[in-house]
């Protein structure tokens, strides 16, 4: 066990990376646990308030994240200090994105159906980074033999063929699969070749005057969105807890 960290984690210089992915789950986790306590009005917790402002954890998720961030350049790739930048990222990171949301509309929707964009975005964030520490690299970079990673034209190709499909995924409408794909660019082409969704950029500028193709758009985003729409919810309801109803 002890040579299987030290191959895969320690000496590729991974450690960091696992340190900020571990404290920004923690992180998000801990502070949605102590937000839904100060919804339900229990223990100890409360808002945090100077006069009639509400500072929310942002504030201090930003001041972490500058402080890791800078660590991080800072200190060496091995020292203590960049392990200890790590955690501060991870944690600030963890912070920010949990109200991802409420940066996004400039408004308070924690507790909203806007505010499970927050969710979604730390999903979506942690997933990416577990690729990044599996072994993948951004756009297909992995793929490459060490030799053909020597030959610049081979990488540059590979690099934009793959950064192109995300693209083309992204215009039609698909935010999630583009950005996956920029690590596993399998899931860009496939994003890639099937149907864009009804009110993406591609179906407006492709499908105006392809009836039948659009009619089929429709049709497959309706089965898709029918299908994991419900479960998606739940997930989102169960790690960020459930919005208030509308008024």
């Amino acid at each position: 066990m002890s040579d299987w960290w030290y191959r895969n984690i320690v000496e590729p210089g991974k450690l960091p990376l696992l340190l900020a992915l571990v404290s920004f789950v923690l992180s998000f986790l801990v502070t949605r646990i102590i937000t839904r306590m100060i919804r339900a009005g229990r223990g100890p917790f409360g808002n945090v308030k100077t006069g009639d402002l509400h500072i929310h954890h942002v504030v201090p998720g930003i001041v972490l994240t500058v402080i890791g961030g800078f660590g991080a350049v800072a200190a060496g790739q091995h020292s203590f200090g960049s392990l200890v930048s790590a955690v501060l990222f991870g944690l600030g990171a963890g912070l920010v994105l949990d109200e991802f949301a409420l940066i996004l509309h400039l408004d308070d929707v924690y507790w909203s159906e806007a505010g499970r964009k927050s969710v979604e975005v730390v999903v979506l964030t942690a997933a990416l980074v577990a690729l990044v520490l599996g072994g993948f690299l951004p756009f297909g970079v992995n793929e490459l033999s060490p030799e053909e990673r020597q030959n610049r034209v081979a990488v540059v190709l590979n690099t934009a063929l793959n950064f192109f499909f995300a693209l083309v995924a992204l215009g039609k409408g698909k935010p999630r699969v583009a950005l996956i794909g920029t690590v596993v660019p399998f899931v860009a082409l496939f994003g890639a070749v099937r149907l864009a969704r009804p009110a993406s950029p591609w179906s407006k500028l492709f499908y105006k005057r392809r009836p039948r193709t659009r009619a089929r758009a429709g049709l497959r985003a309706f089965r898709h969105d029918r299908r994991w729409a419900g479960p998606s919810r739940r997930f989102q309801d169960l790690v960020g807890g459930r919005p208030d109803p509308d008024p």
